[in-house]
């Protein structure tokens, strides 16, 4: 799974310092609040996560690692879309946001057990 995380980030990184590039070119910076999101969770906690997992392959061989893995990866985009939209002024988004952001705090959670339970001194 560590491998898939890293592989997985370095997409999200990709989109994160695209749109950074885009909301640069055109001086608009309405989805700042996106940008930092898919860098923070998509960039850098997953990259962070693939090598956790690389390092304690024990952690990284288990159900809760695909379950975060999957879980990590479908909150992710519904929350930034729903926030993209949100903050253009689609007041609805706000269910995808929190939808996502649940799913996405599961996710996490769901890591934590894992860390807990399987990386051993």
């Amino acid at each position: 799974m560590g491998v898939k995380f890293i592989k997985i980030s370095v997409c999200y990184f990709v989109i994160g310092v695209c749109l950074g590039m885009f909301m640069s070119m055109t001086g608009k910076f309405t989805f700042t609040p996106v940008h930092v999101h898919i860098n923070l969770l998509g960039w850098t906690a997953m990259t962070l996560a693939g090598l956790i997992y690389v390092a304690f392959p024990s952690a990284s061989e288990t159900r809760l690692a695909k379950v975060h893995f999957w879980g990590h990866n479908l909150a992710l985009p519904v929350m930034m879309i729903g926030l993209a939209l949100l903050v253009s002024g689609v007041a609805a988004a706000g269910t995808a946001v929190a939808i996502g952001g649940t799913v996405m705090v599961l996710s996490i959670i769901i890591f934590a057990i894992n860390i807990l339970l399987n990386v051993k001194n």
